[in-house]
């Protein structure tokens, strides 16, 4: 392939023009914790379009907890109750931390946050109390989406004796898989599968884009991209720079994945490069000053922001003339 056949394949200018918007989609869902209720709006939306049917999604974290669900919806009853499903799960985990007193509501005062952030979830929290196991078990029959799923399933999850990705695919399918993906180690137990240790996917693959490629049968793949690129303003105190520092690290296996497939140095794809439209919508382009606000904020009134920019963004997305490219800015943004 020449690097203008590889150019014409990034930007979606295959040589042969398929339909849009399209009757069948993969997705790739990034992880981002509560700016997942963003992908959560792109998906109610998605799931709303007539024709539109999925073949493959990748997940990592938020992205593999929004995937499961949004599959195990269309098996039990299709897209009115795949939009069901996701809006059941979101409005209980806002529930479960509205139970949870914020560091300023401590009896203990402002400084039990710093004693908290100093502790590992081990010592904070003994019993492995996870209110998202409860919220899965309860919205997924694991062992029916397991047998029946229509859609493709690749969650990532991040191995801690060497680091690597391991993809979860649907014959992997169970809480703990789930679990493994969106497991943050400084909030949650280690999670277990055959032995092995598993911690958020979004460290290795956020979220698993080549996989999805290969594993994807249709003509359009879309990006969802919830955790921020940008930062206006310099952080400066702890809590701030860390939360930079994760939004970074969260970035840059997406970033090299793009650039991968940008070169052309996807071994074994040409074909599918060819033919091949991504597009992508970043939260980013929707909600100004995101990255100064914590990915752990359940608040329904946030959550419903985030929701709302999403469905904006997918349906500017499917009345677009043409998808864009992942490394190109949408012309249109929804308000913030």
């Amino acid at each position: 392939m020449t690097f203008i056949d590889r150019a014409r394949a990034f930007i979606g200018l295959a040589d042969t023009v398929p339909k849009w918007p399209p009757d069948r989609l993969s997705l790739a869902l990034q992880g981002g914790g509560s700016f997942g209720a963003f992908t959560w709006g792109v998906l109610d939306r998605l799931l709303e379009e007539p024709g539109v049917s999925f073949d493959a999604i990748s997940g990592a974290s938020a992205g593999a907890v929004n995937a499961v669900l949004m599959a195990a919806g269309l098996v039990d009853g299709g897209p009115d109750e795949a939009r069901a499903r996701l809006a059941q799960f979101w409005r209980r985990m806002s529930r479960a931390a509205a139970l949870i007193p914020k560091p300023t509501e401590s009896p203990f005062g402002p400084g039990f946050d710093l004693v908290i952030r100093s502790l590992s979830p081990y010592q904070f929290n003994p019993f492995n109390l996870n209110p998202m196991r409860e919220a899965l078990v309860a919205s997924v029959d694991f062992e029916r989406l397991k047998r029946r799923s229509p859609i493709k399933l690749l969650l990532a999850a991040t191995r801690v004796s060497d680091g690597r990705l391991r993809i979860l695919t649907n014959a992997d399918l169970t809480v703990e898989a789930v679990l493994a993906s969106a497991c943050l180690p400084l909030l949650h137990h280690t999670i277990e599968i055959d032995g092995e240790a598993y911690w958020d996917g979004g460290y290795a693959a956020n979220p698993p884009l080549i996989p999805l490629i290969r594993a994807s049968e249709c003509d359009h793949a879309l990006i969802v991209q919830v955790t921020p690129i940008k930062s206006d303003r310099l952080p400066k105190t702890s809590r701030d720079i860390s939360r930079r520092i994760e939004q970074i690290q969260f970035n840059a296996t997406l970033n090299s994945e793009l650039e991968t497939l940008k070169s052309g140095k996807m071994i074994g794809a040409t074909e599918k490069l060819r033919r091949l439209r991504i597009g992508r919508i970043s939260v980013d382009e929707e909600i100004e000053g995101l990255a100064d606000e914590s990915a752990g904020n359940l608040d329904w009134d946030f959550l419903e922001r985030l929701h709302a920019s999403g469905r904006v963004a997918a349906d500017l997305w499917l009345k677009q003339d043409m998808p864009q490219s992942p490394s190109a800015r949408r012309p249109d943004k929804a308000a913030s």
